[in-house]
């Protein structure tokens, strides 16, 4: 573990938490922030989140509570939050995508989901990535999808430039018509939003830690729909949900492709042109 430690830093870590600081190593992760473990002079290991100054640290800080607060999910203890700084516990683990691990995270994603609220959204916009997410209360589902998921992320795209206007054309095509794709479901459901493997910290297959979220109130199957993408879950995951909480018919054949545009525009935007083929290939499973 490196104990050289830039002073400037260290004096923040140190006013913030009133405690003197021995030594940091980097942590992986970080697209918005450096991310960084630190051992106190005690012993005792936080993570800190280092801010450019371009992201409000103190969203992050506040989705944390959020799901500590109200979804049973095991997420960090936030100790301090400013603009540029975030310090939260360490949690030991690992990423353990699979087995009894998949299992146990599919109850906990359960029981968050049916966290319900009055309507779709939150009370304040929130963050994906580096990329700002709209979150106006609005009592349609479908409605809330289009506006603020899938037509809000197309305009992004477009203006970074990575959207070719002929896929735009097939994109706003089929925002037209997602009342015939989708359904409104009984109640909105607490989704973490940012749901993947690098996200879930676990330890002798127990979930101990779910960070990086990106909540709002939404379809519960918004989240199943993400979790399939990239590297997908194994059978066990969906077990262990559908004892809670049933899918409906149609989410794997058709409706997790509409859901994922938004992650993969979300992908476009951030990593470029590599991301287009897949959108394509999404498309064309709906027949669009």
């Amino acid at each position: 573990m490196d104990s050289i430690i830039n002073s400037a830093l260290q004096s923040g870590l140190e006013r913030a938490l009133n405690r003197k600081v021995q030594a940091w190593q980097p942590l992986s992760g970080g697209m918005i922030s450096q991310v960084l473990r630190v051992v106190l002079a005690d012993g005792e290991s936080i993570v800190a989140k280092v801010g450019d100054g371009s992201h409000d640290l103190t969203i992050e800080a506040y989705m944390l509570r959020y799901l500590r607060q109200h979804s049973g999910l095991p997420v960090p203890a936030v100790l301090h939050d400013e603009a540029n700084l975030l310090l939260m516990e360490f949690v030991e683990g690992r990423i353990q995508w699979e087995g009894e691990a998949l299992r146990h995270l599919g109850e906990l994603l359960a029981r968050c989901h049916q966290v319900t609220s009055p309507c779709y959204g939150l009370e304040r916009d929130t963050l994906i990535g580096p990329l700002h997410q709209p979150n106006p209360r609005t009592a349609s589902w479908i409605g809330f999808f289009r506006e603020q998921r899938l037509l809000y992320m197309i305009g992004i795209a477009r203006e970074s430039g990575e959207l070719p206007a002929e896929l735009e054309r097939r994109l706003l095509r089929l925002a037209d018509q997602l009342e015939g794709y989708l359904y409104e479901p009984a109640k909105p459901a607490l989704i973490h939003g940012d749901m993947w493997k690098t996200n879930v910290i676990a330890r002798d297959g127990r979930v101990e830690a779910i960070i990086d979220p990106a909540l709002y109130y939404g379809h519960n199957e918004m989240e199943l729909a993400y979790m399939t993408l990239f590297d997908g879950t194994g059978p066990e995951f969906f077990d262990a949900y559908t004892d809670q909480i049933v899918i409906e018919d149609g989410f794997f054949r058709t409706r997790r492709h509409i859901y994922n545009l938004y992650p993969l525009l979300i992908h476009l935007v951030i990593f470029g042109e590599r991301f287009l083929q897949p959108i394509y290939e999404s498309l064309e499973r709906v027949g669009k």
